[in-house]
């Protein structure tokens, strides 16, 4: 992109974009605005004045322990009140939040403790064993800070040296004189999953989560009304940076601690008790949610959420029935975790298409990831580098460039390949149709080649989990033969339902033609995941590769 300069401004240019300018603004503006965490003991409530207050005792506690701008300073724990804490103390003092996924192998744990060169590692009491088993391959970690209501000293562990991170914060002094971080610098690290090699590291600057926070709280229209249920793991893409464009807007905040989508039920009723607007979360939590929710006799009245939706496409039968049962509505959205996440958000269609399609083509509009986000330049581009068409139909992959969009991932010189013309190379086979909407048809890798046609293993999927008795599907590519590759299906239905190959052949019908449909459909009793709640396609090629070129079916 063409760059000039033109004539000085008189701006105060040099003040910097810093994560601490949201919570010093919610302190001074909305010091009575709730907060709502999680106990072992029941729901606790503090106020965003009380937090701030432990933020900067925090701050200090961790210069009393030496900890220095750009040290990391590793975080295990679930989704909590400390980990927000931790959110806002680390990087305000210039120090890196280092973002320890649960989901990966210990392995895999210890590679990115290694490779990000990890200082200090705060470990809520729960999740010790996890510390212990990674302990012995950091030997550069100067100490563990355990987070508990329990004194350190009643603890038991291996870990050494130990602190405690309530009896730390007791005896740090309130008060923080916040410095001036310069913007560029990484205010938080997240490590890719690794599902193809090791884990690759993305360090966020402060003016990029500061700029994204704007942009997520203006397309989504959060503000000091809204009440936000911090779903998404705060241990990976910082939770989609949801809770940090609350902080900016002074929102009512619950973090729900651990939960899981085989018990979501009380994450429902919280929803239901404390009156929630705003939740994130993937078709792996929502769907369970609405199962739930059509066992209630009184349905709850969601009119005013908006529920972030992404990971994978969701349902079209779900979106719709959030809507006809408590009026919510289901926001498809993309990114990733080189995009901080939010690329494109499909939230209110624009006018000009809402007054020219019906209601169904409307439905079927939302299944699009959406409208690129302001600030983010995206393009989809052929083999030959070039713009595809804006039609709707013509594949490419998707690139991306902008202001919270990673350059390049942290000391790993061989993974440039992703980085090139300026733009992040995605893997992701996409579309723009005419109105901009940009859709994501499958990665690159998972796009099935059959006799030279393209078949889209992600709107198979979603067809599939349209039947009413469906709870999960994948479809995957494998090798065949003939045709170089057929679809192969795997379907998880609800327990005692009735559903035959049959049914979904003639449900896939309506919207594929028949040389494209799965040459074998299976019924499983669960579909493997990665770490972050994907279908793990490449587990499940792995496991059935060799089930085309057999001839155990016919060609």
């Amino acid at each position: 992109m063409r760059r000039v300069t033109g004539h000085p401004a008189t701006s105060m240019d040099d003040y910097q974009l810093n994560t601490t300018t949201f919570i010093r603004h919610a302190a001074r503006t909305y010091p009575e605005q709730e907060i709502v965490y999680y106990t072992p003991a029941g729901l606790g409530r503090y106020t965003y004045a009380q937090a701030h207050r432990r933020m900067m005792r925090l701050a200090n506690a961790l210069e009393s322990l030496g900890v220095a701008p750009g040290d990391r300073v590793g975080v295990l724990d679930w989704n909590s009140h400390r980990h927000f804490e931790l959110y806002f103390a680390i990087p305000g003092t210039g120090a890196v939040l280092l973002q320890m996924n649960l989901r990966i192998s210990t392995d895999d744990l210890s590679y990115v403790g290694q490779h990000s060169e990890v200082s200090y590692i705060c470990v809520d009491e729960s999740l010790l064993p996890i510390a212990e088993a990674i302990a012995g391959n950091l030997p550069q970690v100067k100490g563990f800070i355990v987070m508990s209501d329990r004194p350190v000293s009643e603890i038991a562990t291996t870990l050494s040296p130990v602190y405690g991170y309530e009896e730390l914060l007791a005896d740090a002094p309130e008060e923080y004189n916040w410095p001036m971080v310069d913007e560029t610098s990484a205010y938080s690290a997240c490590y890719t999953s690794g599902t193809t090699g090791r884990p690759k590291g993305v360090y966020y600057s402060h003016r990029n989560i500061h700029l994204h926070s704007l942009t997520m709280a203006a397309y989504l229209g959060i503000n000091s009304d809204d009440c936000a249920l911090v779903i998404v793991p705060m241990f990976h893409g910082q939770s989609w940076g949801l809770f940090y464009s609350c902080v900016m807007m002074g929102a009512k905040l619950i973090f729900p601690g651990r939960y899981t989508a085989e018990e979501i039920t009380p994450l429902v009723d919280l929803m239901i008790a404390e009156q929630v607007t705003i939740a994130h979360g993937a078709p792996a939590i929502f769907q369970p949610m609405l199962h739930y929710i059509r066992t209630l006799d009184d349905k709850p009245d969601f009119s005013r959420a908006r529920f972030l939706s992404g990971a994978t496409e969701p349902p079209l039968s779900m979106m719709r029935g959030f809507q006809e049962l408590t009026g919510a509505e289901i926001i498809h959205a993309y990114g990733a975790t080189e995009t901080t996440p939010l690329v494109a958000v499909n939230y209110r269609l624009k006018p000009s298409v809402r007054d020219r399609l019906t209601p169904d083509e409307q439905w079927d509009l939302k299944r699009k990831q959406g409208l690129p986000v302001t600030g983010v330049d995206v393009r989809v581009l052929d083999e030959d580098g070039q713009d595809v068409n804006h039609d709707g139909t013509t594949v490419g992959e998707i690139c991306m460039a902008g202001p919270w969009i990673a350059g390049r991932y942290h000391d790993a010189p061989a993974s440039e390949e992703a980085f090139r013309d300026g733009y992040w190379h995605s893997g992701d086979a996409g579309t723009i149709d005419p109105d901009g909407y940009l859709k994501v048809v499958d990665r690159i890798k998972d796009v099935i080649k059959s006799g030279g046609e393209w078949i889209s293993s992600i709107d198979m999927e979603n067809a599939i989990a349209g039947h009413p008795n469906v709870l999960d599907a994948a479809v995957v590519g494998l090798p065949h033969d003939k045709w170089q590759e057929r679809p192969l299906a795997l379907v998880v239905t609800k327990e005692d339902a009735q559903v035959t190959e049959d049914d979904l052949r003639e449900l896939l019908l309506e919207r594929f033609a028949r040389w494209q449909l799965p040459d074998e459909i299976r019924f499983v009793a669960e579909i493997p995941k990665t770490s972050v709640g994907k279908t793990n396609k490449k587990t499940i090629v792995a496991e059935y590769h060799g089930l085309y070129t057999q001839g155990t079916l016919n060609e």
